[in-house]
C-alpha cells in the first residue's frame, strides 16, 4: 500500500479541505491530516500514479504531490547535501564574489550542479581561483553571507529526537560544513578541505580525498551498515548532479528544489515546500515535531 502526500510551503499554507477532498475524489483512498493547512496524506490511493493525478487537480497551486510506501516510513538515518539544500547559497559563489569572481565561478558551479561538468575537476579549476582569499574573510563570508534553508532545523532535531542519525555531506568545504552542521545539528558532517598556507591564505588546492558524487553514495551505505539498518531505512536529500547517486540509492530519495535533470530522475522531488516536507513524508504530524 502507499500514501499520498500533499505538502504546501509553511510559509504559504494554502492546503485546505476542500483542496484535498478535491485530490480524494479523484484518487480514492482516505484522508489523514498530519499538519492543517500544511501537510494531509490520503492513505491508500486507488488511482494509478496518484501523483501525478494529483498535481493535474492543483494545477499551479504551490503544493507539491508525493507518493511513498505506507510501510517503514520513519527512516533511520539521514544524508543532507549542504549548498543550495541545507542552506541558501553556494557557498564556493559567495567566496568568489569577495574576489570580484562570482559570475566566472558561479557559472562553472551551475554547469557541474547539472551534470555538464565533471565534478573533480570543475572543483579543482573554482578553488584555483580563489587562491589568496584569507580565513576571516571566510569566516564573515560565512557569518554575513550564507542562510539556512526553511525547514533543516526542524527536520535534523525532529528525526534525531525519534533515533535518527543525521548527516551532512557536502562537495563544499569544511570550513563552512562543520560551522553549519554545528548550527543546524546534525551529528556529523563530511567536506572537502582547503589548504590554507601560514598566513591562513588559501593556496588554490584542496588536501585529501574529494567528496565526490561517489562518496556521498559510499557514506550513506557505510553509515547504514555502522548502524546495521537496511538501505530501506535510509534518507538522503540534495539538489545537483553529485547527489543523484546517493538520492537513487535511498529508502527515500529526495531532490529538494533540484536541478531539472535531478527532479527528474528522483524518486521524490519537493518543489514548493520546505525541508520540513521531508517529515511529513515520513508521517510526522505537528505534534512530533522538535523546533
Amino acid at each position: 500500500m502507499s500514501v499520498l502526500c500533499l505538502i504546501a510551503n509553511p510559509a504559504r499554507p494554502v492546503l485546505t479541505p476542500r483542496i484535498v477532498e478535491a485530490v480524494q475524489e479523484k484518487t480514492g483512498g482516505t484522508i489523514n491530516w498530519l499538519h492543517r493547512e500544511i501537510a494531509c496524506e490520503i492513505i491508500g490511493p486507488s488511482t494509478q500514479s496518484p501523483e501525478t493525478v494529483a498535481r493535474k487537480v492543483l494545477q499551479d497551486l504551490p503544493v507539491d504531490a508525493a507518493r511513498v510506501p505506507a510501510r517503514n516510513r520513519r527512516k533511520k538515518l539521514l544524508l543532507a547535501d549542504m549548498d543550495s539544500t541545507m542552506i541558501e547559497q553556494e557557498c564556493i559563489d559567495e567566496m568568489a564574489a569577495a574576489l570580484d569572481l562570482k559570475p566566472r565561478i558561479a557559472a562553472i558551479t551551475a554547469r557541474a550542479m547539472a551534470g555538464e561538468l565533471d565534478f573533480a575537476q570543475a572543483l579543482a579549476e573554482r578553488v584555483s581561483l580563489l587562491a589568496g582569499l584569507d580565513a576571516n574573510t571566510i569566516k564573515t563570508l560565512r557569518r554575513e553571507a550564507i542562510t539556512l534553508a526553511p525547514g533543516g532545523r526542524v527536520l535534523v532535531k525532529t528525526m534525531r529526537e525519534h533515533g535518527a542519525k543525521t548527516v551532512l555531506v557536502s562537495g563544499g568545504f569544511t570550513i563552512f560544513a562543520d560551522y553549519f552542521a554545528r548550527r543546524i545539528g546534525f551529528d556529523q558532517a563530511i567536506a572537502n578541505q582547503l589548504e590554507f598556507d601560514e598566513n591562513e591564505t588559501l593556496n588554490g588546492r584542496v588536501t585529501g580525498p574529494l567528496v565526490t558524487a561517489q562518496t556521498k553514495l559510499d557514506q550513506l551505505q557505510k553509515q547504514a551498515e555502522q548502524l546495521g539498518i537496511p538501505l530501506s531505512a535510509t534518507l538522503a536529500v540534495g539538489d545537483g548532479a553529485n547527489d543523484l547517486p546517493m538520492i537513487l540509492k535511498a529508502g527515500l530519495g529526495v531532490a529538494m528544489h533540484a536541478k531539472p535533470m535531478v527532479e527528474e530522475k528522483a524518486p521524490v522531488a519537493i518543489r514548493h515546500a520546505d525541508l520540513s516536507a521531508l517529515l511529513y513524508l515520513q508521517g510526522y504530524g505537528e505534534q512530533d515535531l522538535v523546533y
